[in-house]
């Protein structure tokens, strides 16, 4: 079963619509036994770091979702979704996140290479690419995907993996490389909504869902 976690701050009925547009079905869901026994797990999210982190820890779902994490099957965040994968937040003051890929979020405005003409969020279309010596995607979610595709971004922040290595992609913007894409291991995360990013961003979908699992 392919579960969506409802912790109240997600765009859950249009990752649900991808998914079911795919051919598959998904569950849109706050229960800790039906996320334990997901074969795929989708973290989506729109909205403050502390808060998501808040209503997690609310519905009980923190330790399910590192539980979760711990089995290598599949687990996906979406935008904010990706940023509570990491350690740590400064959006509103430090927060703790997720810890599922050792890293820091970050406002891109205080990146030293920011171009303080520029505005923030960074919103619309904007091209991918790999940060690579060989200039190759590396994830597993971006087979078939080519190099400076567009995707559709929203957001002020950006998720930045203490081990570059985790980073798969970056979206160039306002002088910051911000990271579009990391993974390790079974745990991936896009900054951008594959889910309104047309056929490209249904292709990263399908090849999340697509990824075997094991127990």
């Amino acid at each position: 079963m392919i579960i969506i976690i409802d912790y109240d701050l997600g765009n859950l009925l249009s990752v649900q619509r991808a998914v079911s547009h795919l051919g598959f079905t998904a569950k849109i869901s706050q229960d800790r036994k039906e996320i334990l026994n997901a074969s795929h797990l989708i973290l989506p999210g729109v909205g403050a770091f502390g808060k998501g982190m808040k209503n997690l820890h609310k519905l009980g779902l923190v330790e399910p979702i590192k539980e979760f994490a711990k089995s290598n099957r599949p687990l996906l965040g979406i935008c904010l979704g990706m940023q509570l994968l990491l350690s740590h937040s400064e959006e509103l003051g430090d927060n703790e996140g997720l810890d599922l890929i050792p890293g820091k979020v970050r406002y891109i405005s205080k990146q030293p290479s920011f171009d303080k003409h520029s505005k923030v969020p960074n919103i619309g279309w904007n091209a991918i690419s790999s940060p690579h010596l060989d200039n190759q995607f590396h994830s597993s979610i971006l087979q078939g995907i080519e190099q400076k595709e567009h995707f559709y971004f929203v957001h002020s922040l950006i998720g930045l993996p203490d081990n570059e290595k985790h980073i798969d992609a970056v979206n160039h913007y306002a002088g910051v490389a911000c990271p579009a894409t990391i993974n390790r291991d079974n745990v991936y995360g896009c900054q951008f909504h594959p889910e309104k990013s047309g056929e490209m961003g249904l292709k990263i979908i399908s090849n999340f869902l697509n990824l075997a699992t094991e127990r």
